[in-house]
């Protein structure tokens, strides 16, 4: 099982996205607070479509009582200031992949967090600041996935 950590995410429609990702690969969704959105936004509620109930979503009030939860987990943040690719990783069942806001990226204080194994980026074109959050989230989880041989798919 993979765990997926949304810090402070904002836009709703990311989180149900994330939640219709989680539901289709049997990831955890960690989602730390404060949250832009309550879980009655249309907009959560329509991206997420009927996948709410098969996703496994966690709600924790901050970073460290969200890691906490996560004791044995290694935490790759994933953030544009990394030196190393998402995909020179070799993933383990249980690892945690941590993204930031949506406005912001991931704060320097969380991606240097001492629970952090290691900063990874995902490669983009020059001169562009970042990706959609889930689309982020959606190309880690799908290589971390895959190296454990997409376990429980069909």
């Amino acid at each position: 099982m993979l765990h997926i950590i949304f810090d402070n995410p904002v836009i709703p429609g990311n989180t149900g996205n994330a939640i219709r990702l989680t539901a289709n690969t049997g990831a955890v969704l960690h989602l730390v607070e404060p949250l832009g959105f309550n879980f009655d936004d249309k907009h959560l509620k329509r991206a997420g479509l009927d996948y709410h109930d098969l996703a496994d979503v966690q709600i924790h009030p901050d970073l460290s009582t969200c890691l906490s939860t996560l004791p044995s987990s290694r935490v790759f943040a994933f953030t544009t200031q990394a030196q190393h690719y998402y995909h020179e990783v070799e993933y383990r069942d249980g690892d945690a992949l941590l993204f930031g806001t949506e406005p912001t990226g991931l704060p320097h204080e969380h991606a240097h967090h001492p629970r952090v194994t290691e900063r990874l980026r995902i490669p983009m074109r020059p001169g562009r600041r970042s990706m959609n959050l889930t689309n982020s989230a959606s190309v880690a989880v799908f290589e971390a996935w895959r190296q454990l041989g997409f376990a429980g798919a069909v």
